[in-house]
This record gives C-alpha cells, structure tokens and sequence, in this order.
C-alpha cells in the first residue's frame, strides 16, 4: 500500500482539523503499514510458515498534559474523523480551534537491493533446513537444532499539526541458529544470529553453513566447560554482544521519560563525570544497515547520532517528541512505538560503547586471573538504582593472560553507573552485537548494541564453583 495515496494531504489537513478542533495544542496521524514472514525449522522439521500484514492509523492529540488516543485499522475518511474526534475529547482541550496545511518532506530511507517479499517461499525454506543440516552433522552430541528466518517491511507516514508530513520504508531481515548439546553434564546450549536493515542480501554478507557451524560449536563446547567461579574477579567484555550489558544497566537509564520520573540513576548528573574517562557512549540511528537504523523516528524526526557520555562526562539524555517540548528543546529521534495501536515513547536505537586505541590481546593479557565474558544473554536491571544480572551464555577463565577453560553459563552481577567508572582498558575492536528487541511498558521495537573488547576493575560472578 502506497500510504500516501491513501492518506492525501487534503485527508490529513481534515483529520488533524478535527483532532484539534476541541482547542488542543498538538495532534499527530502516524500511519503504518508492517508485513512479515517467516520460517521456523525445528526438531528436523518445518514448524512455521507464516506471512502477516498489518494495517492501520493511530491519532494522538495532546492539551495542557493531557493525552487523547485512538486508534483504526479502517483508513477510510469517516473512520479517521470518527478516531481524531474521540482523542480530542479524551485530551479536552481549552484552546481554540485551528487549520493545519502540511508540507511532504522528503528522507533516505534504507537501501534494499532484495525485497524480502519477492524471494519465493522455498529459497527460504532452504535456508534453514540447510543451516539444520550443517547443524546436525558437526558433533554427535548435538541434538537439538532450531532455526529461524524472518523478514520484515515497515512503512510509515507520520503528520502533525506543526505542519510535518514525512515517510519512511524500513526492512529488517534476520537469520537464527539455536543447538543443543547432550552429554555427562546434561544439556548445554549454543546461538549465532545475525540481522541487519537489509534485505535478502543478508545472505551476500553471511554464510548460513558458518552460523550454523559457530552455534553447534558453542553447544558442544560447554560440554567439557567447568563451573564458573563465584565472587569478585577481574572482567574483561569482548567485542559485539556484551553491548547489551550497557544498553540494559545504563541506556535505560538516560531516556528523558525515566528520567524525568526520577527513576534514573543519572538523573540531574548532566555535565558531570560519571564513567571512567575512556568511556563513550552514543546512540545512533543512522548506522548503515544497523538493527536499530531508521530513517525518521515513529514521531517524525530525523534519525541522529547522540553522543551520551562524553570522555566519561554526561552531556545529554534521549528525548521524544512529547518530553522535548516540555523541555523547550528539540528531539534527540528518539520516539518509538510498537505499531500503530501503540503511543510513542523514549527508547534507545542503536546504543554502543565507541572504541578505544588498546590491543584486545593486551588487554587479555593484563589480566593474571579473571574472567572473559565472550557473550552475554537475558538480564534484569533495575533503572533507578543500576542494578543488574546477566547471564553469561559464553565465558572462559582467564589464567596467566591466557584464555583457558570454558566456563558454564553463570550470572555477572554489579551496577551500571558503577561499572561504567571501573573500566579500565578499551579495545580497538569495535564491534555490534546480534539483533535484539528491546521491550519496555510492554511495547518491544528492534535495537542493536555494540562494544570493543573492555576490561572492567572487578564484577561479581555468580557461578557455583569457590
């Protein structure tokens, strides 16, 4: 669907006139139309085979704090003036009412060389029952493989009663490979997953033969993996996953909304250090082909680079549309949403610590005993305090300056803004780390993260062995 076929500019000026036509001082049309396929390849055979479509438009009208929302998946002209009418009631707005006149801007949108949607079902399927088959054949004691392929297309138009009409074409294609280990210490697991704001070219940059090899590699590994050490040791991060350590303990907490809220643990610290100062930190939606990259944010505003932590010094927080204006100042594009049904928030896009000028193999061997924490997993954080624990779903022990065993999953425990004053090496091997989502208030939307290999003072393992 063409949205701006559907959605002229005498249809919005006429929706976002009844939007304000109660007095309220901003309203704002954000139209989406998402389509997705995908592939699940499990236990040997095909799981799913799904493709989906999503339509539709929601409303936002804003009056003296308040915030009226409505939402139609029916873009025909009654529907949205039925829609923009029950936001404006349920914002009350006092003002008087007005005209809009909407001018088109215009924005790159991420280049796609193979639309997703134009590859046939079977070369899909192929991949992943040939990424099964590699799987499987590389260890007896695998026995487990899942695989899983998606691909999505986001477009979006975005008009506001400040005049704004803008669209964007967003598609994400993303390739997984699960196994599972068997032997004398029970199941032991391993991942490898790529994704990028590409097409079916994904395949151009990755082999599927070699995720599956790197995902059946790690399973078998932990199998002869000792108990990983409990208490505190040196850390040192490796590049790409352990980004997500900082988007979870820090980034979280350096979005406007939380913030403001006083739910933050670097509230009121603009200007002031608080990281070691070889720590940068930016959020940046504009990386080429990033998980996180996008053209416009789900407000309307352009894709930037915000550099966060400076040198160690905070310089500024992640601000939407909403919060921006309360502030008197302008929008870092940092406003999200889920879909349509859902209203925008702050949240992070592409979120990475920025390299640094040490060898990594220095840095490894600076460490006389400690731990190397390769990849990283799911966690909890707790925002206002910077509390967190990951698990560490790849680890080895560092003895001597060398990496030795491999470590069972454990659990890296510490806080955020205390972690970040504590590193004490950064490494020349900027890398992101695999695609993931990002859920907050119950709304998910597609991030990446990254980091060079890093070396933190000390942390807390949680592992089972003295």
């Amino acid at each position: 669907m063409d949205l701006r076929e559907t959605l002229d500019e005498a249809t919005l000026n006429r929706v976002l006139g009844a939007a304000l036509a109660g007095g309220a001082e901003f309203a704002e049309i954000f139209a989406e139309d998402a389509g997705r396929s995908s592939v699940m390849f499990d236990d040997g055979r095909i799981e799913t085979l799904a493709s989906s479509r999503d339509v539709g438009v929601g409303i936002r009208v804003i009056a003296g704090g308040r915030t009226g929302f409505a939402h139609t998946a029916d873009l025909g002209i009654e529907s949205l003036l039925r829609a923009a009418r029950a936001a404006a009631e349920a914002a009350r707005g006092d003002g008087s009412p007005r005209t809009v006149e909407v001018t088109p801007t215009s924005v790159r949108s991420a280049s796609v060389r193979l639309v997703p949607s134009e590859i046939d079902k079977a070369t899909k399927v192929e991949r992943v029952r040939r990424a099964d088959q590699v799987a499987r054949a590389q260890h007896h004691a695998i026995s487990q493989v899942s695989v899983n392929y998606s691909d999505n297309r986001r477009r979006i138009l975005v008009a506001n009663s400040e005049g704004l009409l803008v669209t964007d074409d967003q598609t994400r294609t993303n390739f997984s490979v699960s196994c599972v280990a068997s032997g004398d210490v029970g199941l032991q697991t391993g991942n490898e997953s790529v994704g990028h704001t590409i097409g079916f070219e994904l395949f151009d940059r990755y082999s599927v033969e070699e995720l599956a090899v790197n995902a059946a590699a790690r399973a078998v590994t932990k199998l002869s993996a000792r108990p990983a050490p409990s208490g505190t040791h040196r850390v040192v991060i490796g590049p790409g996953s352990g980004g997500v350590l900082f988007h979870e303990a820090c980034g979280h907490g350096l979005e406007a909304d939380l913030v403001r809220k006083g739910a933050s643990a670097f509230a009121g610290k603009v200007g002031e250090l608080v990281a070691s100062p070889l720590v940068t930190l930016v959020d940046d939606a504009t990386m080429d082909g990033e998980w996180g990259q996008f053209a416009i944010d789900d407000e309307g505003a352009p894709a930037q680079r915000n550099v966060l932590i400076e040198n160690g010094v905070l310089l500024d927080y992640l601000w939407d549309g909403n919060r921006a204006r309360d502030a008197g100042r302008r929008s870092s594009g940092n406003g999200r949403r889920q879909t349509y049904r859902s209203l925008p928030m702050v949240r992070m896009t592409n979120t990475y610590l920025a390299g640094g000028d040490q060898d990594p193999s220095d840095i490894i061997a600076s460490v006389d005993r400690g731990v190397y924490v390769a990849r990283l997993g799911g966690g909890q954080v707790n925002t206002a305090s910077g509390d967190f624990v990951f698990g560490m779903t790849e680890a080895y022990l560092i003895e001597d300056g060398r990496l030795t065993e491999p470590l069972r999953e454990g659990q890296l425990i510490g806080n955020g803004p205390k972690v970040l004053q504590l590193i004490d090496a950064v490494g020349n091997d900027f890398a992101m780390g695999p695609p993931g989502t990002c859920g907050k208030d119950g709304q998910g939307v597609p991030v990446g993260d990254g980091v060079p290999t890093l070396r933190v003072a000390e942390m807390t393992i949680g592992g089972t062995a003295a």
